[in-house]
């Protein structure tokens, strides 16, 4: 199903939620102006999906309000990776990775998220490269501290299977 956008009409409404994600870091008060009128919101209901696995990339999106989880679902299996609330941040690291995405978006509760879409993202590489590089950064920052949680994780599994 093909969602609509819309244009945020309340900008001061979410600067408190922007100026709290990271990946929104460093921005200075003009720069945050300017990625604010490139956001738009969108709306989901629980059990819907934002994206499923191994299709293409979308968008970043942050959780206005609501809960998403990032889950794997193959045949009999199940496995929740990680829940995602207010404020939370998901989607970056296949939009600047270009790549498709590793897990199902499922929506658990009635869902606003704020978006960015790569097309947005590309216009602020062609007008303001200190505000993209500023953005990319803090993704990349971001995406490092979930992979060195993913790894920790990891090694603590393994390492607990090899005492069995």
């Amino acid at each position: 199903m093909l969602k609509k956008y819309y244009e945020i009409l309340d900008v001061e409404e979410i600067r408190p939620l922007i100026n709290k994600i990271s990946i929104f870091g460093g921005l200075n008060s003009a720069q945050t102006d300017e990625v604010l009128s490139l956001l738009k919101t969108v709306k989901y209901e629980p059990g819907e999906y934002i994206y499923k696995r191994d299709e293409l990339q979308s968008h970043i999106y942050i959780i206005k309000k609501g809960e998403v989880r990032m889950i794997l679902e193959d045949k009999d299996v199940y496995v929740e990776l990680i829940s995602f609330k207010q404020g939370d941040c998901f989607g970056e690291t296949s939009v600047i990775g270009i790549q498709t995405h590793c897990s199902n978006a499922y929506v658990v509760a009635p869902t606003e998220l704020i978006v960015l879409e790569p097309m947005k993202l590309q216009k602020l590489f062609e007008t303001d490269k200190e505000i993209f590089g500023l953005l990319i950064l803090n993704i990349a920052r971001e995406t490092a501290r979930r992979l060195h949680h993913s790894n920790e994780v990891l090694v603590k599994n393994l390492l607990s299977k090899g005492k069995d």
